[in-house]
């Protein structure tokens, strides 16, 4: 018992330092804002968010504009943004849980829940982990229909990040309003959006095998993630393909598939440009191109889709890349939607070596008076291109950056920064800034610091180890940024976490090549490497090794690409050392994964944190305005609508969170609303199991 108060007492006093320290250093970083929950908006914003209701004020059963979510972005765009108004700065704090509703998962069984929900009518539909789709009432949660999606045994993941809307030609009587699903055992499925029936008329029963024409590969490594862009009456997707793993790993071939038959229509193979359909009889797409595992975007009237890229495994050593997969890695390329062919791409790093992939979305938005693409990446650059040429709207610097790599390798001389649009990537790293909860794990910290390799951005890969910052999971991921076009301001939420890596030779497992590798170890075929180890720079203890804030959201004036405000987004909540979950929260930005929603009303909403809130924030000033406590982190990109019986405004999370991340808590879809009235009765709480 004295030991046990001995090491509180420790603990208590190490936190009171942490919280000193957050004071001082965390809300400086604020601007001395104290974003307190329930916290009265500006005037500014008061003026333009009376919370009347105007754009999303509608008699039941009339549409208005926001008043359907139709797009996993909101729009072909992904702008992230809704014109409705219901919800605003002066009555945001009045928020409450409308209705859950729980997925069923086994407990403790691995799964990722990033979904984001469309909302079409009456109903709402989500996909759930190995992508059953559930269509949910709209005003109360109640399961309308349920798709079972028995995929076959082959599925390598559960993340079903979201679906695609689509409705066929006039005259189309096998499902004219239908659902279209990526499915995580290789399967492009179409489903009858009032029914959730299979559309029979689509491919072979409903569903078309995207294994064709990839060729032999092992159980599991071509798995789809990502919803399918619309374009044309076109579904264009990607793929996902494992990292790290072998250089016959399948092809990252993009394909379009008629949407209302489900017959391809074209394919972009990197290193086969002049094929454009299936490969010849007895060949198969090029092996090992970067893949496109993210979500797309479309401009409809430039006829365009835009692709975001990775790179080809393994990671870290590129020197067996091909010419075509250097030029298209770690890109965004603008492809024309009626071929297939490359009008023109953006390469946002040079040779990567860093696992810089491009997670973000692209963000359509009109930038002054040109047509712009906003693309975030994981190196926390933002570039902004005319989405019509992809030629810079904001300035781009080609940089030197330190040269080294593996054995038989090479470093890009440059790297593109984006000179005139803040950057997300946090202060450079310095051994003095090495931090831990306790003197130790903090000496221990700056003993790996001094070990490895750290040379400030794009430092390359080393035999001696290496560290480099921002990490593999950004910067800026898949989340992307949320544009609110009517006051010209961009929401980014963004991660600073440093990644330490090292070469591992064979003898490190026994000199056997057939090895299986702990996580977080990974294959390096195809370098004179055996292994990888990549992870978060963290102390034995669990804590990350350098100072906080690990998690900021940040607003950038477009016209004038200017910092608004910038503050630390989450707490310490479940963020303890030996993962503890700490019963409180000191102010210090949380890891975050996923993105925000911006409404009409000037108000930004965002889960994305391990501390588990979902919160409000004024877009102006980026004060908290309202938070509540999920049953588990919202991985993912929130929605809102408008319901047509009632016309009251919903804000939609996913709760799961990542169960490599957080702690096993159940999965739920929550949906938030403004009191309806007094004779409502407020809905059950929603309850750890």
């Amino acid at each position: 018992m004295r030991a046990r108060t001995a090491v509180w007492s420790l603990l208590t006093g190490v936190l009171a330092c942490v919280l000193a320290w957050s004071v001082t250093h965390v809300w400086a970083a604020d601007g001395g804002r104290s974003g307190a929950v329930g916290a009265a908006a500006t005037d500014a914003a008061a003026a333009d968010a009376t919370g009347t209701g105007v754009a999303g004020t509608t008699a039941a059963g009339v549409a208005s504009p926001g008043a359907d979510w139709e797009s996993y972005g909101g729009d072909a765009g992904a702008s992230h943004y809704s014109p409705l108004t219901s919800i605003a700065s002066t009555n945001v704090s009045q928020l409450k849980l409308a209705w859950s509703y729980k997925v069923e998962w086994p407990r403790g069984k691995p799964t990722t829940f990033e979904v984001t929900p469309l909302k079409v009518g009456e109903l709402v539909y989500v996909c759930l982990p190995l992508n059953d789709v559930v269509a949910l009432d709209a005003d109360t949660g109640a399961v309308r229909w349920k798709y079972a999606a028995h995929v076959r045994d082959w599925a390598g993941s559960t993340i079903c990040r979201g679906l695609s809307y689509y409705e066929a030609p006039a005259g189309t009587t096998d499902c004219p309003q239908r659902l279209l699903m990526a499915s995580g055992d290789a399967t492009l499925r179409a489903i009858d959006a009032h029914t959730g029936v299979p559309c029979r008329s689509f491919g072979n029963q409903g569903l078309v095998d995207l294994l064709d024409g990839l060729g032999p590969m092992k159980k599991g490594v071509y798995t789809p993630t990502s919803p399918p862009a619309i374009i044309h009456g076109l579904a264009v997707i990607g793929s996902g393909v494992p990292d790290n793993g072998e250089v016959e790993n399948p092809s990252g071939v993009v394909r379009a598939y008629d949407a209302t038959t489900g017959k391809l229509v074209w394919a972009w193979d990197l290193d086969h440009p002049d094929w454009h359909g299936e490969p010849p009889a007895g060949e198969h797409y090029s092996r090992n191109t970067p893949n496109a595992w993210s979500l797309m975007s479309s401009d409809e009237n430039l006829g365009l889709v835009y692709v975001p890229t990775g790179n080809s495994n393994p990671d870290y050593y590129g020197a067996h890349r091909s010419a075509q997969s250097e030029k298209y890695s770690s890109s965004v390329v603008a492809l024309d939607a009626a071929t297939g062919a490359v009008r023109w791409s953006f390469q946002t790093v040079h040779h990567d070596l860093w696992d810089y992939d491009v997670g973000a979305q692209p963000v359509l938005a009109n930038v002054g008076d040109v047509p712009a693409l906003i693309q975030a990446t994981k190196t926390g650059q933002v570039f902004v291109l005319d989405r019509r040429d992809g030629h810079p709207v904001s300035k781009v610097e080609e940089r030197r950056v330190p040269q080294g790599a593996g054995k038989g390798d090479w470093t890009a001389p440059t790297q593109p920064f984006s000179v005139e649009m803040p950057p997300f990537t946090g202060p450079d790293l310095k051994e003095s800034d090495m931090w831990g909860l306790t003197p130790l794990d903090a000496l221990w910290c700056r003993i790996k610091f001094r070990s490895a390799r750290y040379d400030g951005p794009m430092t390359p890969p080393s035999e001696h180890g290496w560290i480099y910052s921002t990490g593999f999971l950004g910067g800026i991921d898949w989340g992307s940024v949320a544009v609110d076009p009517s006051r010209d301001i961009m929401i980014v939420n963004s991660f600073r976490m440093a990644n330490r890596n090292r070469f591992v030779p064979a003898s490190e497992f026994g000199n056997d090549s057939k090895a299986k590798l702990p996580f977080p170890f990974f294959h390096q075929e195809g370098s004179p490497y055996f292994a990888v180890y990549t992870a978060v720079f963290r102390s034995p203890i669990g804590m990350p090794c350098q100072r906080p804030p690990y998690g900021m959201i940040s607003a950038v004036d477009l016209k004038t690409h200017q910092l608004l405000w910038n503050r630390p987004l989450g707490t310490s909540r479940n963020a303890g050392p030996f993962g503890w979950q700490l019963p409180f929260g000191l102010p210090m930005g949380a890891p975050n994964i996923g993105g925000s929603l911006v409404l009409g009303s000037g108000i930004a909403f965002i889960g994305a944190t391990l501390d588990e809130y979902f919160r409000a924030i004024d877009v102006r000033s980026g004060k908290e305005l309202w938070r509540t406590q999920l049953p588990s982190p919202a991985f993912a990109n929130p929605m809102t609508y408008l319901s047509p019986r009632t016309g009251r405004q919903y804000v939609i999370i996913a709760s799961g969170g990542n169960s490599l991340l957080s702690k096993d808590h159940g999965l739920f879809v929550m949906a938030y609303a403004l009191p309806s009235g007094q004779s409502q009765r407020a809905p059950d709480p929603v309850r750890r199991e």
